[in-house]
C-alpha cells in the first residue's frame, strides 16, 4: 500500500476516494492549495486504494470490508491509536464505518459529500449506464465523469482530470470500484456512530445528491450538518477555502489562527490563489496556461504573477519558481 503524509500535529486521515494516484494528484496546484491549511494544524494522511495509482492490487474482489482492512493497516502501520477521520466522497462510506466499528480510535469524524448507500446515488438506469460506459471505452468515460466531477471547470481541468483517472487505474479496475461505490451500504451502520460527527455537502453537487448527505446528518446523532454553494464534487474546486474553514473550525482550531493558514500567509506570503499560480509558474506554464488551467481570464492570470513577484520583492518569473521550489520542498513525503 502506498501513503503519503503531509504536515505536522494531530494525525487527520483521508481514505481513498474513488481512485486516484498519491504522485498524480499532487501535482495540482488546486489540490495542494486545499491540503495546504489543513496540513498547517494536523498531519494529514492520504493512501492509494488496492490497485490504484502506487498501491499494489488486491487478490479478489473489492469490498467495503477491503477498504477498512486497509485504512485499519494504514493506521496501524503509522501506530496512531487515536486519530481523526476525513471522508470525502466515496471516502465518506469506509469513514462511516470505520467510526462506528472503532469508535475508541476516532476522535472527530467529517464527511464531506458523502453517502450511506450507493444505490441512492443514481436510478439503476443511470448506474448500469455509466459501468458499460467505463468498461467499453475507458476515455470516454473519464471525460464523462470529468463533467460530471468538475461541471464548473476549464476545459483544461477536466481533461487534465480525464487524463488523472486513466492514469490511476485501468478500466477494468476502473468499472469494479464504480460498481462498489453503487452498491456499498454502511445505512445499517449510522445509528451506532456516537464520535462528533461534521457532515459537509455541496447543494449543487452533480456528483453525490445533497440529500444524502443530509441524510446523513439527520440519522447520526449529534451531528452538524453544513450546506454549501455549488456544484462541483470535488472540494479543492470552486469555493475551497468555505470547506477547509468548516474542517478546521470542526477540529477546534481557534478562529484567530484560521485566516493566516486560509490565507497562506503563515508559512508565506501569498494568498491560496497566488500559491495556486506561483505553483504553476514553477512548472512552465505561460499566463495563457494558467488562465486556462485555473478557469481564468489571462489578463487576471498577469495581475496574479505581477502581484506575487512584489508580494516576493523578486524581479522575474524564474526566481519566482525558484521561491515554490524551495518552500515545497520537502512537503510530501510517500512510502
Amino acid at each position: 500500500m502506498a501513503y503519503a503524509t503531509v504536515g505536522h500535529g494531530p494525525a487527520l486521515v483521508v481514505p481513498s476516494g474513488w481512485i486516484g494516484h498519491l504522485e498524480l494528484v499532487w501535482r495540482d496546484p488546486a489540490v495542494r492549495a486545499f491540503y495546504a491549511p489543513l496540513a498547517a494544524r494536523r498531519t494529514v494522511i492520504c493512501y492509494d486504494k488496492p490497485g490504484c495509482g502506487l498501491s499494489d492490487e488486491w487478490p479478489g474482489r473489492p469490498t467495503l470490508d477491503t477498504d477498512l482492512t486497509v485504512l485499519q493497516a494504514v493506521v496501524d502501520h503509522l501506530q496512531l491509536e487515536h486519530f481523526d477521520l476525513l471522508g470525502m466522497s466515496v471516502g465518506a462510506p469506509v469513514s462511516l464505518a470505520f467510526a462506528a466499528r472503532r469508535p475508541a480510535r476516532v476522535g472527530r469524524l467529517v464527511v464531506y459529500g458523502g453517502y450511506a448507500d450507493g444505490r441512492l446515488i443514481a436510478s439503476a438506469e443511470v448506474r448500469a449506464a455509466m459501468l458499460d460506459l467505463v468498461r467499453a471505452h475507458w476515455g470516454l468515460g473519464s471525460d464523462v465523469l470529468a463533467n460530471i466531477f468538475l461541471p464548473d471547470g476549464s476545459t483544461t481541468m477536466k481533461a487534465q482530470f480525464a487524463e488523472l483517472q486513466r492514469g490511476s487505474a485501468s478500466a477494468e479496475v476502473a468499472c469494479q470500484l464504480l460498481a462498489q461505490c453503487y452498491e456499498v451500504r454502511v445505512d445499517d451502520l449510522l445509528d451506532r456512530i456516537s464520535t462528533p460527527t461534521l457532515v459537509l455537502h455541496r447543494e449543487a453537487d452533480r456528483a453525490i445528491p445533497y440529500r444524502l448527505g443530509r441524510d446523513l446528518a439527520v440519522r447520526i446523532a449529534g451531528a452538524r450538518l453544513v450546506t454549501l454553494a455549488g456544484r462541483s464534487h470535488f472540494p479543492h474546486a470552486g469555493d475551497a477555502q468555505s470547506v477547509v474553514r468548516a474542517i478546521l473550525e470542526f477540529l477546534g482550531e481557534p478562529a484567530s489562527q484560521l485566516l493566516p493558514a486560509l490565507s497562506g500567509r503563515e508559512s508565506s506570503p501569498l494568498t491560496a490563489r497566488q500559491s495556486q499560480v506561483a505553483a504553476l509558474i514553477a512548472e512552465g506554464f505561460t499566463n495563457r496556461q494558467i488562465a486556462e488551467r485555473l478557469g481564468i481570464e489571462e489578463r487576471s492570470a498577469e495581475g496574479h504573477v505581477e502581484r506575487i513577484r512584489r508580494r516576493l520583492g523578486v524581479p522575474s518569473r524564474v526566481q519566482v519558481a525558484a521561491w515554490w521550489i524551495h518552500q515545497s520542498r520537502g512537503d510530501e513525503v510517500p512510502h
